[in-house]
């Protein structure tokens, strides 16, 4: 799996019920024909990434078919999360 591209938004609280600062990625994914994942439309992953207390996470996640949106039921193996929580790192805008 790799991150072809991506966006990011601050998302914002109005009622300010959660603590630290939440953002949603959408990450672009290329990944193999071979892999079960593997759609011609295109797979997309959506990330909510939080940092609190200058501790990062992902509280959330999930994998979509590009152009309509459908949610996969797949989750990411460690390495694979790991990965994704180090590029939101990289990539985070304050």
């Amino acid at each position: 799996m790799n991150i072809t591209g991506y966006s990011v938004e601050k998302l914002e609280d109005p009622f300010g019920l959660l603590t630290g600062d939440r953002f949603e990625f959408f990450l672009e994914l290329e990944v193999d024909e071979e892999d079960e994942l593997y759609s011609d439309k295109g797979i997309g992953l959506k990330v909510i990434f939080v940092i609190e207390e200058n501790k990062t996470r992902i509280t959330n996640y999930h994998f979509y078919e590009s152009g309509s949106e459908k949610v996969l039921d797949f989750a990411l193996e460690e390495e694979e999360e790991a990965q994704v929580l180090s590029f939101c790192q990289e990539n985070i805008c304050e």
